[in-house]
């Protein structure tokens, strides 16, 4: 039986573009790959004829080649035969399949590496994110050994290229008619060993040390606000850079305030009297000072009465959000015998425009079930 035609393997047109045909060798590769088919004899002969076809179609001198001549121009020797390079191949493949799974992600094996980045919660009080403010955190954290400079080896000695990978990081296994690549056992991918480590580091190049840093926090700081230290993350390796540090900032609950994005929110208790005739309350504002708020004749329980630009600013804005005051009408308790015979006359003479909600309620529901019953 024939080979099949490359651009029909690999499930592309003869015009596909390099992009489109790597997508489509990846996608099949990922499918039919032998470790994701175990024992399925079907699934490797598909593998390997994918990445014949690959091999050819992805240079551009051979694909030339095979679209004037197709499988002949590789007959008789022709370009080396068809399987040049094919171990070599095999380990690209599992570079860009599964890179992840084997730890690798992509830059040198043995050259500098960056740092980890680091997080830090910081919880302040509503107060401070009004204002902002200028934090002092200490933490702990990987810093560039000073001893050794980060190389990890004592003051005079020098790392030796490790002998095992020969300086590469990376070792090669052969199974079968493919080659796996994986990290060097025993300079865990450095390319280097340490034969004489530094006593500070104990040859890892960084040391565990306490920081003290200052943050300054903008007023208007929301919960989840991420604040980035550039460069104040874990120290790199081998002389690579440090990551960074991100602060995620939260307020702590307030007993008065409740925040809505830049604007706030206050429940404030009114008695039945200032309620019914009218009046005026005092309430204390975010930044420290006082607001008096009028309140209109026959308020009820739930009127919203808005302060306007005293709530919170907004971030990197000179907008301020407003403050909002929750009218709840306090029911009196522990009443004197006066108190009660007052309320009762009150509540004897009392009509519909007195208490229109209510009684707008009570017949709407009297009506309602009486039509429902009479259905």
């Amino acid at each position: 039986m024939g080979k099949r035609c490359f651009y029909e393997v690999l499930g592309v047109s003869k015009t596909c573009t390099d992009s489109e045909m790597k997508s489509a060798f990846r996608k099949a590769a990922m499918q039919c790959h032998p470790d994701r088919n175990p024992g399925n004899a079907e699934a490797e002969i598909q593998f390997k004829e994918l990445n014949e076809a690959y091999q050819t179609l992805s240079d551009a001198q051979k694909r030339a080649a095979y679209d004037r001549y197709g499988h002949a121009a590789f007959e008789q020797g022709g370009f080396g035969g068809g399987h040049d390079g094919f171990a070599s191949s095999m380990a690209d493949i599992f570079d860009d399949l599964f890179g992840d799974m084997m730890g690798r992600r992509g830059g040198g094996r043995n050259g500098p590496a960056r740092g980890s980045d680091l997080r830090y919660n910081m919880e302040i009080a509503l107060e401070e994110a009004f204002h902002g403010k200028t934090a002092e955190l200490s933490l702990p954290s990987s810093m560039t050994c000073e001893a050794c400079n980060g190389s990890g080896a004592r003051a005079g000695a020098k790392p030796k290229v490790c002998g095992t990978c020969g300086g590469h990081g990376r070792v090669r296994a052969q199974q079968g008619f493919f080659a796996i690549e994986r990290t060097c056992p025993h300079c865990h991918g450095r390319g280097e060993v340490i034969d004489d480590p530094c006593h500070s580091c104990g040859g890892s190049g960084r040391v565990t040390r306490e920081r003290k840093l200052s943050v300054n926090v903008p007023a208007g700081v929301e919960d989840g606000t991420r604040i980035r230290l550039s460069g104040e993350g874990e120290a790199g390796t081998r002389g690579g850079p440090a990551g960074d540090l991100y602060i995620f900032v939260s307020t702590k609950p307030h007993p008065f305030f409740q925040r809505d994005g830049a604007d706030l929110f206050c429940r404030v208790p009114i008695s039945m009297v200032s309620a019914a005739l009218g009046g005026e309350v005092t309430v204390h504002t975010i930044d420290g000072g006082e607001a008096k708020v009028k309140i209109s004749e026959g308020t009820q329980s739930g009127k919203q009465f808005k302060l306007k630009g005293k709530g919170m600013p907004v971030l990197r804005s000179r907008e301020v959000g407003d403050l909002y005051i929750q009218a709840t009408v306090e029911t009196p308790q522990n009443l004197t015998k006066r108190q009660r015979e007052l309320l009762a006359e009150f509540d004897a003479e009392s009509s519909t425009k007195t208490h229109p909600e209510s009684s707008g309620f009570f017949a709407k529901m009297k009506d309602f079930f009486e039509n429902l019953s009479g259905q």
